[in-house]
């Protein structure tokens, strides 16, 4: 099966990985707040096991099976918390759980570099796993599951990437940020910027869970701060040498090729809204 996508073009391959896998992810949110959240803390879990492992190709160590736990966790808690199930203060079981790093790496003996790869255990936790709880968070606010809200986010940051992409391929010229992304141009953003507007458009109409200026805003934030995410994203990946983070998504890369703008975007987007809504 891989080595017939691999004969396909990058853009047929992002076509198959969208059919398959869009639907899926669309029927997973919209269906109940759990599938959301299970679905949310799987693909976490996916993600920062693979940030993991790329933090393997460069010579660390961060510990992959318990900080992944550990993120996992994070996702859970929110969800029951938020859900009422479980009171605030159980967020404190986070506390413990992340301070065991440092006592299993205490007795890491082989372990030459041990702050090094506990600091990365922890951004690994910081950095896939709490936007991922957040957007968990940003689901279940006000004792209620809006699903539209999540979903009108992700077809926001879909959206940029579309319009990125097929901008970018085209017109492409003036340069974004050579240093880091190369193929990245002025263009591309604002056919990914323009692409956005019309989807924010539609759902200021459709999604009445959101004010039309909240919708104008959380589109606003996406574009910024998706770009932004995909940039650092590249930054990472530049400063161990590779080109993607994986091959799990034909077209795509990895997961963390595929979220990379959403870990960016979402405390931002939560805490807007949970500010101005």
């Amino acid at each position: 099966m891989k080595q017939r996508l691999a004969k396909l073009t990058n853009l047929q391959q992002r076509v198959i990985a969208a059919v398959v896998a869009v639907p899926f992810i669309i029927f997973m949110i919209w269906y109940d707040d759990w599938t959301f959240a299970l679905l949310f803390t799987l693909i976490s879990a996916l993600t920062q096991r693979e940030f993991y492992k790329l933090l393997g190709l460069d010579g660390f160590e961060p510990l992959t099976a318990y900080g992944t736990v550990v993120g996992c966790l994070v996702c859970v808690l929110a969800y029951f918390i938020e859900k009422g199930m479980l009171g605030t203060d159980s967020y404190f079981l986070i506390c413990p759980a992340s301070s065991m790093i440092f006592l299993i790496k205490l007795y890491k003996k082989r372990d030459m570099k041990p702050f090094t790869n506990i600091g990365f255990t922890f951004l690994g936790i910081i950095y896939v796993a709490m936007p991922f709880a957040l957007l968990i968070v940003l689901a279940l606010r006000g004792n209620a599951y809006h699903p539209a809200i999540i979903l009108g986010c992700l077809f926001l940051l879909w959206a940029t990437d579309i319009g990125a992409y097929f901008a970018g391929t085209y017109f492409g010229r003036r340069k974004l940020f050579e240093r880091v992304s190369p193929k990245k141009s002025w263009e591309g953003a604002i056919g990914g910027a323009a692409a956005a507007a019309l989807v924010a458009q539609g759902l200021a109409i459709y999604a009445p869970e959101l004010q039309p200026w909240q919708w104008y805003c959380v589109g606003g934030i996406i574009v910024v701060t998706g770009t932004y995410g995909d940039l650092v994203e590249s930054l990472f990946k530049r400063s161990i040498a590779i080109k993607d983070s994986g091959s799990s998504i034909p077209g795509h890369g990895g997961f963390l090729d595929r979220f990379d703008g959403l870990l960016l975007a979402a405390p931002f987007i939560i805490s807007f809204l949970k500010l101005f809504a």
